[in-house]
Protein backbone atom coordinates (compact mmCIF):
# COMPACT_ATOMS: atom_id res chain seq x y z
CA UNK A 1 0.00 0.00 0.00
CA UNK A 2 2.89 2.36 0.74
CA UNK A 3 4.33 1.79 -2.74
CA UNK A 4 0.91 2.39 -4.33
CA UNK A 5 0.63 5.66 -2.44
CA UNK A 6 4.10 6.68 -3.65
CA UNK A 7 3.13 6.15 -7.30
CA UNK A 8 0.10 8.43 -6.90
CA UNK A 9 2.03 11.30 -5.33
CA UNK A 10 2.79 14.49 -7.27
CA UNK A 11 6.34 14.50 -8.60
CA UNK A 12 7.46 17.10 -6.05
CA UNK A 13 6.24 15.05 -3.09
CA UNK A 14 7.57 11.83 -4.64
CA UNK A 15 10.97 13.47 -5.01
CA UNK A 16 10.92 14.63 -1.40
CA UNK A 17 9.89 11.19 -0.10
CA UNK A 18 12.48 9.24 -2.12
CA UNK A 19 15.39 11.59 -1.40
CA UNK A 20 14.49 11.81 2.29
CA UNK A 21 14.30 8.02 2.64
CA UNK A 22 17.60 7.55 0.80
CA UNK A 23 19.42 10.14 2.90
CA UNK A 24 18.03 8.61 6.11
CA UNK A 25 19.40 5.20 5.09
CA UNK A 26 22.76 6.74 4.17
CA UNK A 27 22.87 8.59 7.50
CA UNK A 28 22.10 5.36 9.35
CA UNK A 29 24.94 3.57 7.56
CA UNK A 30 27.32 6.45 8.30
CA UNK A 31 26.39 6.45 11.99
CA UNK A 32 26.69 2.66 12.33
CA UNK A 33 30.01 2.35 10.51
CA UNK A 34 31.68 5.29 12.25
CA UNK A 35 30.55 3.98 15.63
CA UNK A 36 31.87 0.48 14.87
CA UNK A 37 35.17 1.70 13.35
CA UNK A 38 37.28 1.29 16.48
CA UNK A 39 40.14 -0.99 17.40
CA UNK A 40 40.32 -4.27 15.47
CA UNK A 41 37.15 -3.45 13.57
CA UNK A 42 38.68 -0.20 12.28
CA UNK A 43 41.69 -2.12 10.95
CA UNK A 44 39.38 -4.71 9.39
CA UNK A 45 37.35 -1.98 7.70
CA UNK A 46 40.47 -0.35 6.29
CA UNK A 47 41.66 -3.70 5.00
CA UNK A 48 38.85 -3.59 2.47
CA UNK A 49 40.21 -2.57 -0.90
CA UNK A 50 38.86 0.63 -2.53
CA UNK A 51 39.03 -1.38 -5.75
CA UNK A 52 35.73 -3.05 -4.85
CA UNK A 53 33.82 0.22 -5.19
CA UNK A 54 33.93 0.54 -9.01
CA UNK A 55 32.50 -2.98 -9.62
CA UNK A 56 29.70 -2.33 -7.13
CA UNK A 57 28.89 0.98 -8.80
CA UNK A 58 28.97 -0.60 -12.26
CA UNK A 59 26.63 -3.39 -11.19
CA UNK A 60 24.23 -0.83 -9.73
CA UNK A 61 24.36 1.17 -12.96
CA UNK A 62 23.64 -1.93 -15.03
CA UNK A 63 20.65 -2.79 -12.84
CA UNK A 64 19.31 0.75 -13.21
CA UNK A 65 19.71 0.55 -16.99
CA UNK A 66 18.04 -2.87 -17.06
CA UNK A 67 15.01 -1.71 -15.08
CA UNK A 68 14.78 1.68 -16.78
CA UNK A 69 14.84 0.09 -20.23
CA UNK A 70 11.64 -1.80 -19.41
CA UNK A 71 9.96 1.33 -18.06
CA UNK A 72 10.88 3.52 -21.05
CA UNK A 73 9.85 0.79 -23.50
CA UNK A 74 6.46 0.31 -21.83
CA UNK A 75 5.88 4.07 -21.74
CA UNK A 76 6.60 4.43 -25.46
CA UNK A 77 4.46 1.41 -26.35
CA UNK A 78 1.54 2.74 -24.32
CA UNK A 79 1.78 6.15 -25.96
CA UNK A 80 1.81 4.57 -29.42
CA UNK A 81 -1.18 2.35 -28.56
CA UNK A 82 -3.29 5.31 -27.39
CA UNK A 83 -2.29 7.38 -30.43
CA UNK A 84 -3.13 4.51 -32.80
CA UNK A 85 -6.54 4.06 -31.17
CA UNK A 86 -7.30 7.77 -31.43
CA UNK A 87 -6.18 7.92 -35.05
CA UNK A 88 -8.35 4.92 -35.96
CA UNK A 89 -11.40 6.40 -34.23
CA UNK A 90 -10.88 9.70 -36.02
CA UNK A 91 -10.83 7.79 -39.30
CA UNK A 92 -14.17 6.16 -38.43
CA UNK A 93 -15.73 9.55 -37.65
CA UNK A 94 -14.56 11.03 -40.95
CA UNK A 95 -15.49 8.04 -43.12
CA UNK A 96 -18.95 7.73 -41.56
CA UNK A 97 -20.04 10.79 -43.57
CA UNK A 98 -20.11 8.60 -46.68
CA UNK A 99 -23.30 6.92 -45.45
CA UNK A 100 -26.86 8.26 -45.00
CA UNK A 101 -27.55 10.53 -42.05
CA UNK A 102 -28.93 7.90 -39.66
CA UNK A 103 -26.02 5.53 -40.15
CA UNK A 104 -23.47 8.32 -39.83
CA UNK A 105 -25.12 9.57 -36.63
CA UNK A 106 -25.23 6.04 -35.21
CA UNK A 107 -21.53 5.36 -35.90
CA UNK A 108 -20.52 8.71 -34.44
CA UNK A 109 -22.63 8.03 -31.36
CA UNK A 110 -21.02 4.63 -30.84
CA UNK A 111 -17.53 6.12 -31.17
CA UNK A 112 -18.53 8.80 -28.69
CA UNK A 113 -19.81 6.20 -26.21
CA UNK A 114 -16.51 4.31 -26.47
CA UNK A 115 -14.47 7.46 -25.82
CA UNK A 116 -16.66 8.46 -22.87
CA UNK A 117 -16.38 4.98 -21.33
CA UNK A 118 -12.60 4.98 -21.88
CA UNK A 119 -12.23 8.29 -20.05
CA UNK A 120 -14.68 7.64 -17.21
CA UNK A 121 -14.14 3.92 -16.58
CA UNK A 122 -11.12 2.43 -18.34
CA UNK A 123 -8.51 5.06 -17.44
CA UNK A 124 -9.15 4.87 -13.67
CA UNK A 125 -9.15 1.07 -13.96
CA UNK A 126 -5.84 1.08 -15.86
CA UNK A 127 -4.36 3.47 -13.30
CA UNK A 128 -5.07 0.90 -10.60
CA UNK A 129 -4.12 -2.03 -12.88
CA UNK A 130 -7.69 -3.32 -12.71
CA UNK A 131 -8.53 -3.19 -16.44
CA UNK A 132 -8.82 -6.57 -18.16
CA UNK A 133 -9.43 -7.81 -21.69
CA UNK A 134 -12.35 -9.97 -20.52
CA UNK A 135 -14.55 -6.86 -20.77
CA UNK A 136 -14.79 -5.83 -24.44
CA UNK A 137 -15.71 -2.37 -25.71
CA UNK A 138 -19.42 -2.88 -26.42
CA UNK A 139 -19.75 0.35 -28.49
CA UNK A 140 -16.87 -0.59 -30.82
CA UNK A 141 -18.11 -4.16 -31.21
CA UNK A 142 -21.58 -2.86 -32.08
CA UNK A 143 -20.08 -0.32 -34.50
CA UNK A 144 -18.15 -3.11 -36.23
CA UNK A 145 -21.27 -5.27 -36.49
CA UNK A 146 -23.37 -2.41 -37.89
CA UNK A 147 -20.69 -1.51 -40.41
CA UNK A 148 -20.48 -5.09 -41.65
CA UNK A 149 -24.29 -5.16 -41.97
CA UNK A 150 -24.38 -2.06 -44.18
CA UNK A 151 -25.33 -2.45 -47.84
CA UNK A 152 -23.16 0.05 -49.73
CA UNK A 153 -24.65 1.48 -52.89
CA UNK A 154 -21.87 3.47 -54.50
CA UNK A 155 -18.26 2.52 -55.04
CA UNK A 156 -17.27 5.20 -52.57
CA UNK A 157 -19.45 3.61 -49.88
CA UNK A 158 -17.89 0.22 -50.56
CA UNK A 159 -14.43 1.68 -50.05
CA UNK A 160 -15.59 3.59 -46.96
CA UNK A 161 -17.14 0.44 -45.47
CA UNK A 162 -13.89 -1.47 -45.93
CA UNK A 163 -11.85 1.36 -44.44
CA UNK A 164 -14.20 1.76 -41.45
CA UNK A 165 -13.98 -1.96 -40.68
CA UNK A 166 -10.18 -1.74 -40.77
CA UNK A 167 -10.18 1.40 -38.60
CA UNK A 168 -12.46 -0.21 -36.02
CA UNK A 169 -10.22 -3.27 -35.88
CA UNK A 170 -7.21 -0.98 -35.37
CA UNK A 171 -9.05 0.87 -32.60
CA UNK A 172 -9.90 -2.41 -30.87
CA UNK A 173 -6.27 -3.50 -31.18
CA UNK A 174 -5.05 -0.17 -29.77
CA UNK A 175 -7.41 -0.59 -26.83
CA UNK A 176 -6.17 -4.14 -26.24
CA UNK A 177 -2.57 -2.99 -26.31
CA UNK A 178 -3.06 -0.17 -23.79
CA UNK A 179 -4.92 -2.47 -21.40
CA UNK A 180 -2.20 -5.14 -21.67
CA UNK A 181 0.57 -2.58 -21.15
CA UNK A 182 -1.26 -1.09 -18.16
CA UNK A 183 -0.56 -4.35 -16.32
CA UNK A 184 3.20 -3.97 -16.81
CA UNK A 185 5.22 -2.79 -13.83
CA UNK A 186 8.60 -3.15 -12.18
CA UNK A 187 8.04 -6.19 -10.00
CA UNK A 188 9.18 -6.63 -6.43
CA UNK A 189 12.17 -8.82 -7.31
CA UNK A 190 13.64 -6.14 -9.58
CA UNK A 191 13.08 -3.44 -6.98
CA UNK A 192 14.65 -5.64 -4.30
CA UNK A 193 17.70 -6.38 -6.44
CA UNK A 194 18.20 -2.72 -7.33
CA UNK A 195 17.82 -1.43 -3.77
CA UNK A 196 19.91 -4.22 -2.26
CA UNK A 197 22.76 -3.46 -4.66
CA UNK A 198 22.52 0.23 -3.75
CA UNK A 199 22.63 -0.69 -0.07
CA UNK A 200 25.73 -2.86 -0.58
CA UNK A 201 27.48 -0.04 -2.42
CA UNK A 202 26.65 2.47 0.31
CA UNK A 203 27.95 0.14 3.02
CA UNK A 204 31.13 -0.50 1.05
CA UNK A 205 31.71 3.23 0.60
CA UNK A 206 31.27 3.83 4.32
CA UNK A 207 33.66 1.00 5.23
CA UNK A 208 36.39 2.11 2.82
CA UNK A 209 36.23 5.71 4.13
CA UNK A 210 35.64 4.81 7.77
CA UNK A 211 38.90 6.42 8.92
CA UNK A 212 37.93 9.83 7.53
CA UNK A 213 34.49 10.94 8.64
CA UNK A 214 34.26 13.96 6.35
CA UNK A 215 35.29 11.97 3.28
CA UNK A 216 32.85 9.24 4.30
CA UNK A 217 29.97 11.72 4.62
CA UNK A 218 30.74 13.35 1.27
CA UNK A 219 31.05 10.03 -0.57
CA UNK A 220 27.83 8.69 0.95
CA UNK A 221 25.95 11.89 0.12
CA UNK A 222 27.08 11.85 -3.50
CA UNK A 223 26.26 8.20 -4.10
CA UNK A 224 22.95 8.30 -2.22
CA UNK A 225 21.94 11.28 -4.36
CA UNK A 226 22.57 9.21 -7.47
CA UNK A 227 20.59 6.32 -5.99
CA UNK A 228 17.65 8.56 -5.11
CA UNK A 229 17.63 10.14 -8.57
CA UNK A 230 17.68 6.72 -10.25
CA UNK A 231 14.81 5.45 -8.08
CA UNK A 232 12.84 8.65 -8.72
CA UNK A 233 13.17 8.36 -12.50
CA UNK A 234 12.00 4.75 -12.47
CA UNK A 235 9.20 5.19 -9.92
CA UNK A 236 7.77 8.31 -11.58
CA UNK A 237 7.39 6.46 -14.91
CA UNK A 238 6.57 3.00 -13.58
CA UNK A 239 2.79 3.40 -13.54
CA UNK A 240 1.87 4.45 -17.06
CA UNK A 241 -1.65 5.72 -16.45
CA UNK A 242 -1.42 7.42 -13.04
CA UNK A 243 0.58 10.21 -11.46
CA UNK A 244 1.91 13.48 -12.85
CA UNK A 245 4.04 11.72 -15.46
CA UNK A 246 1.50 9.49 -17.14
CA UNK A 247 -0.40 8.94 -20.37
CA UNK A 248 -3.84 10.50 -20.23
CA UNK A 249 -6.90 10.17 -22.49
CA UNK A 250 -6.60 13.71 -23.87
CA UNK A 251 -5.80 12.52 -27.38
CA UNK A 252 -8.93 10.34 -27.38
CA UNK A 253 -11.04 13.25 -26.17
CA UNK A 254 -9.74 15.34 -29.08
CA UNK A 255 -11.40 12.92 -31.52
CA UNK A 256 -14.88 13.89 -30.28
CA UNK A 257 -14.72 16.38 -27.38
CA UNK A 258 -18.51 16.69 -27.28
CA UNK A 259 -18.86 12.96 -26.53
CA UNK A 260 -17.23 13.15 -23.10
CA UNK A 261 -19.28 14.22 -20.12
CA UNK A 262 -17.93 17.45 -18.53
CA UNK A 263 -17.13 15.83 -15.17
CA UNK A 264 -15.06 13.14 -16.88
CA UNK A 265 -12.84 15.35 -18.99
CA UNK A 266 -9.16 15.20 -17.97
Amino acid sequence: MMIEGLYNLPVALMTLAIFAATYVVAAGIYWAVTRLAMGDRARAFKALSPGMLPPLGIIFGLLVAFVAAQVWSDFDRARVAVASEASALRGVVLLASNFPGDEEARLRALVGRHIDAAVREEWPAMAGQHAFLTTPSAPLVEALQRTLALTPITEGQKIAQREIVGALQNALDGRRQRIIISQSTVNGVKWMGLLLQALCALIAIALVHSDNRLACAIALTLFSTGVALSVLLIASHNRLFTGDISIGPEILVQVMPEAVTPDAKP
